[in-house]
């Protein structure tokens, strides 16, 4: 609601949405990836609190109101409240009282009690044995106003003989003796009587309760110990002849009996007196009817917020949490508010759960859609901490929005609607405790145990059953049923909650308009008054341990349904004008307060005093279980998450140096998916170089006839990193990577430029080999090695081929596999080249050119079946089979060769098109050099990317392109970089440090020849050797979360132990595995490696195949813009 309320200022209604910095973010995040990480210790804090709380609430709550518990709430809207004075209102009874004091808290003592029964009769009249109910017209009634009745003529007015204008009844705690003093004389053992006979009922059937009898009682062990007054009160009607009798002889009383009691109050014949409201209202049928409707509603939006979580495959476990989260919730808050002395008794208690479960749903459900929206390639615990950190901000916005309602509602209702706020703020409080300790670490053991992480998978996948139809416009209704938005509950828990607050205090307003009780709730008149607003009673002298109006207060409401069918039984109210209590005192009292008033309930010393042990067992007894279950559930993956806790806490990047290999620079680099990679040196050396192992490496010999001729032009590693591939000048090489020898060469024409593609294809059997030569002049050569046999192929006789694109199609009548190499030449016209069983078909594509003679390079989707056309500022996606272009993205001025392309993987829609979650190409911008990352994603959650020709009907989960989402990233100054198929883009560049203050330097003598570039480590220069060599930063970049990913390290992070030579530009940089690259360092290689690689084969062609992968060209000044790379062969 805040956030409407907000809407004139930020224009929205939408919660905002913090930046990944924020600090309110960053400490939720840091705290959902501890909870998540340390799941059994959170799990035990949240159930350790549970059973503090828990467990306690049978003893402190009880429907015994004469025990020293808190009244447990019925089904009935009860009140106890003081009213305004005002003309029309006339009371129903009239209320007087008389207490009786003795020595402070002994109120019970015998001679007490005689004194209080000799006042009684004295006001009343001879009691002992009081049975009044007689024979209709038995006695004779007095005419006119009487101030003297005989015992006859007082019990036939009693209200027993019928109601009528002139009834009356009392009760007494001497009726426990029948009002005799013999029989208190004779009780041994006063506090049993008391004890045992507390459910006694008197002549009109009302519960001589202690509550009523006695006031400021002391209870233990669920017993009456003590009490400071007694407590006489006659209720009568308006026009009751007992009523005037006890007026007039509580006038005289005082003085006659001033010898034994000092009387307290006005004993004139204007006593000050206040009309109370006194309700007892069951539940009604529309009340029933109210709250089986909210329940109801309540049920059906969990249910339908509960379907569309498709990312759950434990619903039934995801329901059991969510329904112990919100009864422990609501126990917690009984439990403090009974620690609290908080009286909830005055509203039913099927009233209390329903609006905390409206707003803790909204929070739960939150968490949920965002947990689900997480990249599932994340860690558990880092999926948690963004989740949670993303969406505990509107959750605190909401619990602090909903406190400070309900603060100003509980100022300005009556009291027992001020006790619910207070439950509902503590329920509140509690809840968000509750969720972001017990539901967070359960959420993190489902997505562990993968339930909802192998769901997520196929969530984004399923679609609606039904035929296919065309896409048209969805209401907001429709769009809602299937899932594209969810159904908003943003103010659904805060309506309800002043809904029914309002609701409520209506029910204490009988026969009245809901106009006039909200003008009452907001001051334009109000029917209660406060009862610290009227004047209070001034026996502070004596030290009562409860004043009469908190004694009024307290009554049970047992007691005002039982008055409220003697004296209007047909209703479920009435009003009583109450008179100040006459006090009095016996002389020589001992008034002084010998102990302090207890801070808490009698009940909760009765629970430390007999429960303390069992408790703190049963709490043990739970937090060892749940340790055990915990350890039984996730027995098999505990090892696990410590060792990944462990990792997650270092840095996402690594550096990994293969040093001890080159001499000179590192002029051309391959590798494949297993972790082997392959470098040329300038010192003549080819060598392999195994990650797994550690970075053990050899260098390929001269034997068995073979001479390795320089310059090496080329090299490539085919799929299942079996075979090494080496081009010279006229010869192609095959070495054998698990056999480490070599195998057969193939003579080519000769050729002194690298060739612009240099690639293994696929072959007829696994055992032979097929490499492609694509040329700059339009040629491309097949070498089948086996065969010692080379043919070439003219691409284009007039055009200069720069960029080459390589793609697998599998047709479905023959289930034969075609290979197609598209290229594109310096004038913008695109070939393919189709393998057939009589070798290669070259012929041109059509596909349109905005601009004659406009440059356009080939990027290859082999996965998708799909190209895109490189232009200078629009990339085209281009369908393989027919050439048609289905979407046009707008770029900046793409600088040639730059791009690069990856996309998550491919689903099947039902529409039989291709789909994706995402796809994300990058390029340098032609003029700035700036890295540009454009990702394109689904307009809506649970969409996938459709690659259905426009016109075709498509799914209802598919997006179209022109409908899709993008995000922009720029970096500037990026250096070497590469993409890579876990979504993430590396780099690496030069540091940005401010210039060095200059400093006299001794010269000292610099060897002649390559040599020099060794640095020196001598003391003089090992300022200038810490600078220049540990000047490179690894900078790496992730947007497939809902927060970006940015992280940087140093290249060489032990500079004292690398032996590089000095460098001023980067070597060549390759992918290795799905998350690693290498890339040269003058003379040594340096692994860089974003998580934790597993360098598993054929790893590599699962996502991002954007070209050819391969080789060989040596940094200078500037990145090259001529860059071969081998295309990754895949299956459509």
């Amino acid at each position: 609601m805040i956030w409407y309320l907000l809407y004139p200022f930020r224009g929205t209604t939408e919660a905002p949405v913090l930046a990944p910095n924020h600090p309110l973010r960053s400490a939720f995040a840091r705290y959902g990836r501890y909870a998540a990480r340390h799941v059994v210790t959170t799990l035990l804090i949240s159930v350790s609190v549970a059973s503090l709380l828990v467990y306690p609430f049978p003893f402190l709550y009880t429907t015994d109101f004469s025990n020293g518990a808190s009244n447990l709430p019925h089904h009935v809207w009860t009140e106890a409240q003081p009213l305004e004075e005002k003309s029309g209102v006339e009371p129903d009874v009239i209320m007087r009282t008389v207490w009786v004091h003795g020595n402070y808290m002994e109120a019970l003592s015998r001679e007490v009690l005689l004194g209080a029964l000799e006042l009684q009769d004295e006001l009343l009249g001879p009691t002992e044995n009081f049975n009044p109910r007689q024979a209709p017209n038995a006695t004779p009634m007095p005419h006119g106003p009487a101030f003297e009745l005989s015992t006859e003529q007082r019990d036939a007015y009693h209200v027993v003989n019928g109601l009528t204008e002139e009834s009356w009844f009392f009760h007494s705690p001497l009726q426990y003796w029948s009002c005799s003093a013999d029989q208190v004389i004779a009780d041994e053992d006063i506090l049993t009587t008391v004890n045992e006979r507390k459910t006694q009922s008197t002549s009109v059937n009302v519960t001589l309760r202690h509550s009523i009898v006695f006031s400021g009682k002391r209870f233990e062990d669920r017993r009456l110990l003590a009490a400071d007054a007694l407590v006489i009160t006659l209720i009568h009607m308006r026009d009751s002849p007992v009523g005037r009798i006890w007026q007039a002889k509580t006038q005289a009383l005082a003085n006659k009996l001033s010898d034994k009691w000092d009387v307290y109050g006005q004993q004139s014949a204007n006593v000050p007196s206040q009309l109370y409201e006194f309700q007892f209202l069951p539940m009604s049928y529309q009340d029933t009817l109210a709250l089986g409707i909210a329940y109801s509603l309540t049920l059906v939006y969990f249910i339908i917020s509960l379907s569309k979580l498709r990312a759950v495959k434990s619903k039934v476990g995801l329901v059991t949490t969510v329904m112990v989260q919100l009864i422990v919730s609501v126990i917690s808050s009984f439990t403090i508010c009974a620690l609290l002395k908080i009286d909830l008794s005055k509203i039913p208690r099927f009233a209390y759960p329903v609006v905390i479960f409206s707003m803790s749903l909204e929070n739960i459900f939150r968490l949920i859609n965002a947990v689900i929206l997480t990249s599932s390639d994340d860690n558990t615990s880092n999926r948690i901490g963004h989740a949670f950190g993303e969406t505990s901000h509107v959750a605190l916005a909401s619990v602090a929005q909903n406190l400070l309602i309900l603060w100003g509602l509980s100022n300005i209702v009556s009291p027992g609607v001020s006790a619910f706020c207070t439950f509902a703020a503590i329920a509140i409080i509690f809840d968000f405790f509750y969720l972001s300790t017990f539901f967070l670490s359960v959420l993190s053991v489902d997505v562990r145990r993968t339930e909802l992480g192998d769901a997520l998978a196929k969530a984004s996948i399923r679609n609606q059953k039904g035929a296919a139809e065309p896409l048209g416009r969805q209401s907001w209704v429709d769009a809602m049923l299937q899932g594209k938005i969810a159904m908003s509950t943003r103010i659904a828990g805060t309506t309800v909650m002043v809904g029914f607050v309002l609701i409520a205090q209506w029910h204490f307003f009988e026969n009245e308009s809901v106009l006039r009780t909200l003008g009452r709730i907001f001051y334009i008149s109000r029917k209660y008054k406060p009862f610290g607003s009227y004047r209070s009673s001034l026996l502070v002298d004596i030290h009562q341990a409860r004043s009469p109006k908190s004694w009024l207060r307290l009554q049970d409401h047992e007691t005002a349904q039982e008055v409220i069918h003697v004296v209007k039984p047909d209703a479920h109210s009435y009003i009583a004008r109450v008179f100040e209590p006459l006090v009095f005192v016996l002389k020589g009292a001992d008034r002084k307060q010998d102990m302090k008033e207890r801070l808490f309930l009698p009940a909760v010393y009765d629970f430390a005093r007999h429960q303390s042990t069992p408790f703190i067992v049963t709490v043990l007894v739970v937090a060892a279980a749940i340790r055990l279950l915990m350890n039984y559930l996730l027995w098999d993956e505990l090892g696990e998450t410590s060792m990944a806790d462990n990792q997650e806490e270092e840095p996402l990047l690594a550096v990994k140096t293969l040093g001890s290999g080159h001499s000179l620079d590192v002029a051309m680099l391959s590798a494949s998916s297993d972790g082997h990679i392959v470098s040329v040196g300038l010192d003549r050396q080819v060598r392999v170089w195994d990650v797994k192992t550690g970075g053990k490496s050899y260098v390929l010999p001269d034997n068995d006839g073979v001479d390795i001729t320089f310059p090496i032009l080329a090299i490539c590693i085919n799929d299942d990193s079996h075979w090494l591939a080496l081009l010279t000048i006229d010869t192609v090489m095959l070495w054998n990577l698990l056999d480490e020898r070599w195998g057969p060469s193939v003579r080519v024409d000769r050729a002194k430029h690298k060739p612009e593609g240099f690639f293994f294809t696929v072959a007829e059997s696994q055992d032979s080999q097929i490499v492609l030569i694509v040329r700059r002049d339009g040629t491309m050569t097949e070498v089948r090695p086996e065969k010692q046999e080379s043919r070439s192929y003219v691409i284009s006789d007039e055009s200069v081929v720069v960029s080459v694109g390589s793609l697998l199609i599998i047709t479905a009548k023959t289930v034969t596999a075609v290979t197609k190499v598209m290229t594109s030449s310096r004038e913008g016209q695109v070939y393919c080249l189709s393998q057939d069983p009589t070798g290669w078909n070259s012929y041109p594509v059509n596909i349109p050119r905005p601009q004659e003679r406009e440059f356009m390079s080939i990027v290859a989707l082999p996965e998708l079946g799909f190209l895109l056309v490189v232009r200078t500022n629009s990339v085209d996606l281009v369908d393989a089979h027919d050439y048609l272009t289905l979407h046009s993205f707008r770029t900046d001025p793409i600088q040639p060769k730059s791009l690069k392309c990856f996309h998550s993987k491919r689903r099947q829609m039902n529409c039989g098109s291709v789909g994706l979650k995402f796809l994300t190409f990058a390029y340098l911008n032609a003029f700035t050099r700036d890295l540009v990352v454009q990702t394109y994603r689904p307009q809506h959650d649970g969409e996938s990317i459709c690659f259905r020709v426009p016109g075709q009907p498509v799914s209802k989960t598919c997006c179209r392109w022109p409908q899709t989402k993008e995000a922009r990233r720029v970096i500037q100054d990026p250096g070497v970089w590469e993409a890579l198929p876990t979504g993430f883009i590396i780099g690496t560049r030069k540091k940005t440090n401010p210039t060095p203050q200059r400093q006299s330097v001794q010269p000292q003598p610099i060897p002649t020849g390559l040599r020099r570039r060794r640095l020196s480590h001598s003391s003089d220069s090992s300022a200038n050797s810490q600078q220049n060599r540990d000047d490179w930063e690894v900078w790496m970049l992730s947007q497939l979360g809902r927060v970006e990913t940015w992280e940087t390290t140093s290249l060489c992070p032990d500079v004292e132990e690398d032996e590089h030579l000095f460098a001023t530009n980067l070597g060549p940089m390759v992918r290795v595995g799905r998350g690693s690259v290498a890339v040269g360092l003058s003379n040594v290689i340096k692994v860089l490696i974003i998580g934790h690689e597993r360098f598993d084969v054929g790893a590599d062609g699962s996502l991002l195949e954007n070209g050819l992968r391969a080789v060989a060209s040596r940094r200078r000044n500037r990145p090259s813009t001529v860059r071969i790379n081998r295309p990754s062969i895949s299956t459509l």
